[in-house]
């Protein structure tokens, strides 16, 4: 899919508006000029940043644009993917979004373009050590997901979601799990990779 056609899909699909698609071309531009000194992305997914890398993480927002409100945690949020991108849609709505990275590096980088876009985004360095309590966990490209529902069980102490970006082992990685009656899951399809599953995790507590 050409940037054009990605462009069109952000906004027929998922409702970005004009100034939205414009502040998501700002952090591409950005992205790509950190990249040629920094690894925050893979150099062989740069001249596909709006399909493989925006839209992956835009299409989250099917999955959480129903909640009127929010407190979205984006754990292990890398060059800020998904939690940036999910941070310029709701810019303008009371959602609230946190960047949790353990990397100096893409910390700074967090910084710089949230300054750029003028984003209220709070970004921190230890899951562990710092507010994860949220409504909404997302990851992309982060921990195994025995990992984070390990994070999930004991660092979050209310009921939550959680939405995580999988490859084509999702369904194996959930058949690995013990989970509890308190733990309910369903499997989407990606809208970027035919074979990549979106795993939407309920938690009660």
């Amino acid at each position: 899919m050409n940037q054009v056609d990605t462009k069109n899909l952000l906004k027929s699909n998922l409702g970005f508006t004009d100034d939205a698609i414009k502040k998501l071309g700002i952090f591409h531009d950005f992205l790509l000029k950190w990249n040629n000194k920094y690894n925050l992305i893979s150099k062989r997914t740069e001249k596909d940043i709006w399909n493989r890398h925006i839209l992956d993480s835009a299409q989250l927002i099917k999955y959480i644009d129903n909640f009127s409100s929010a407190s979205i945690s984006d754990l292990g949020s890398g060059a800020g993917l998904p939690g940036l991108i999910l941070a310029i849609y709701f810019e303008n709505k009371p959602f609230h979004v946190k960047l949790f990275e353990k990397s100096p590096v893409k910390r700074q980088f967090l910084r710089e373009i949230s300054k750029k876009l003028k984003l209220k985004v709070n970004i921190y360095e230890n899951v562990y050590l710092d507010n994860v309590s949220s409504d909404i966990i997302v990851c992309r490209a982060f921990k195994k997901l025995e990992e984070i529902i390990k994070i999930s069980r004991e660092i979050i102490k209310k009921s939550h979601y959680l939405i995580v970006l999988k490859g084509k082992n999702a369904q194996a990685e959930i058949n690995n799990l013990s989970l509890s009656k308190n733990y309910s899951y369903k499997l989407k399809s990606s809208m970027t990779d035919k074979d990549s599953k979106i795993i939407l995790l309920q938690v009660k507590k």
